[in-house]
């Protein structure tokens, strides 16, 4: 709702776990909603496959078709709120974790809602982030209405939510979570606005950014798939080759079934795998119950060589066929909604702060504090109104910046590029430090409306 600006048919925004179904919330030219059932037998939909699910699901599937500017670039699947406690999660009446792996495997992002209320991750929550293992790269965290705790409580919380994670997810690595408010209500609390901005434009640019790298996503997925299938057909040829021609096959299989931990480790050490490649054992065991070991076919290294021969070559010339076609074409950006006009005008991210300060006004910015950055520039000793780069030093070492940033601060001030700074140089060049120990960055090259009104080149009249 926040990023599409508009409301979409099924939508019902809510405190208490209020949608029930998955809603594909799709571009249309016409406003309306399609059911599960229809949607899985529709061609021109990449829905098809989720049939296998049955009716229970179905029943809580829709797609929201709406003609928004948002929707002609990306997709958006809204999932049904999360339950706490066993007996909700029985009665969905489907596999609710599978629907949300199937999805998690298709889609190019994952974002996970939270609550700056509710931190708590339920069983199912947790159940439901274990379903995308093997996708952590696609995953995002959002941690909404941070606006409604004050500064104090957002640190306790941010932190309380970082150690849940670290709970469901295994791996070291930390997910980024972006914090801030994500509708259009007033700030409660406005002490770290300029935090929920920050935050908001990361968001949007990573979302935005979406489109652009679909094909190399699905190459990568492709490739993914192949090094899987390889694998697979190892495995299944190893169980076909161990299986007796006529007797004791149920006892066999039964043994092959509980030794499969050690027939990855064997697999890996003969074909050189990776550990990372194999399929879960527990699930993996559970597949080969309901299978016949005997009607599994033998390996085929014709096969296998010309996946190898695909992953080491042809993918190669493929990413260079999409980079040429990437460059070749206009940059796929998210237009409309909410990704519309968060970077126009004044309230633009940073307008107004840091080195962007006194860019729509007339006077010059350093002016104000000119005064008292002349009487430091008069005790260092100006000969003809300038002073030396060595006295100039001494005085803006006394910040504390590294090297490295004074001299950029010094080549920005430094207007006529004599090696000399007179006093509006050297106000801008306090100005600069000043822009840089607040925290904000210094521009590459120097604004306009900084440049000293005396090194500002005079308009041509026309004669």
């Amino acid at each position: 709702r926040y990023l599409l600006e508009q409301d979409f048919p099924g939508m019902r925004i809510g405190p208490e776990p209020t949608t029930d179904s998955f809603i594909a919330v799709m571009y249309g030219e016409t406003e309306g909603n399609v059911p599960g059932n229809a949607l899985v037998v529709d061609p021109k939909k990449p829905f098809r496959k989720l049939g296998r699910f049955g009716n229970a699901f179905l029943n809580r599937f829709m797609c929201s078709q709406l003609p928004n500017e948002v929707l002609k670039s990306i997709s958006i699947i809204d999932s049904p709120g999360i339950l706490s406690g066993e007996k909700q999660r029985i009665s969905r009446g489907y596999d609710f974790c599978q629907v949300l792996q199937w999805f998690a495997e298709r889609v190019d992002r994952i974002i996970l809602l939270f609550d700056a209320h509710k931190l708590d991750i339920s069983d199912e929550f947790s159940e439901a982030i274990k379903a995308f293992r093997g996708q952590d790269d696609k995953i995002r965290v959002v941690l909404n209405k941070a606006d409604q705790v004050d500064t104090q409580q957002l640190m306790r919380v941010y932190g309380a939510l970082m150690w849940s994670l670290g709970k469901v997810i295994d791996t070291p690595e930390v997910l980024r979570v972006y914090i801030g408010s994500f509708w259009a209500h007033p700030l409660r609390n406005t002490d770290n606005r300029r935090l929920f901005e920050a935050e908001a434009q990361d968001l949007f640019k990573d979302i935005q950014s979406l489109p652009q790298k679909a094909a190399v996503r699905k190459l990568n997925d492709l490739i993914k798939r192949a090094r899987l299938a390889k694998v697979h057909a190892f495995i299944i040829s190893y169980l076909k080759k161990e299986m007796p021609s006529v007797f004791g096959k149920e006892n066999k299989k039964k043994e092959l079934i509980n030794k499969l931990p050690e027939i990855y480790i064997q697999l890996q050490r003969e074909y050189h795998i990776s550990a990372g490649d194999f399929p879960e054992v527990k699930k993996m065991q559970e597949q080969l119950e309901n299978c016949d070991f005997t009607k599994f076919h033998s390996l085929k290294p014709k096969l296998i060589e010309a996946v190898d021969n695909m992953l080491a070559n042809k993918i190669a010339s493929l990413m260079n066929l999409i980079r040429q076609e990437e460059s070749n074409m206009p940059t796929e950006m998210v237009h409309g909604g909410a990704f519309d006009g968060t970077m126009a005008g004044p309230f633009g991210h940073g307008y107004g702060e840091g080195a962007k300060e006194g860019a729509d006004e007339e006077e010059w910015v350093v002016a104000k504090d000119k005064p008292a950055y002349d009487e430091i520039f008069y005790t260092l000793s100006p000969v003809n109104g300038k002073i030396s780069g060595i006295s100039a030093k001494k005085e803006m070492v006394t910040s504390k910046l590294p090297n490295s940033v004074l001299g950029k601060i010094w080549k920005l001030a430094d207007c006529d590029g004599d090696g000399m700074l007179d006093d509006e140089e050297f106000a801008l060049a306090k100005h600069l430090i000043k822009i840089k120990l607040d925290g904000y960055e210094l521009p590459g090259t120097l604004p306009s409306h900084l440049v000293p009104p005396s090194h500002r080149k005079p308009f041509q009249t026309a004669e």
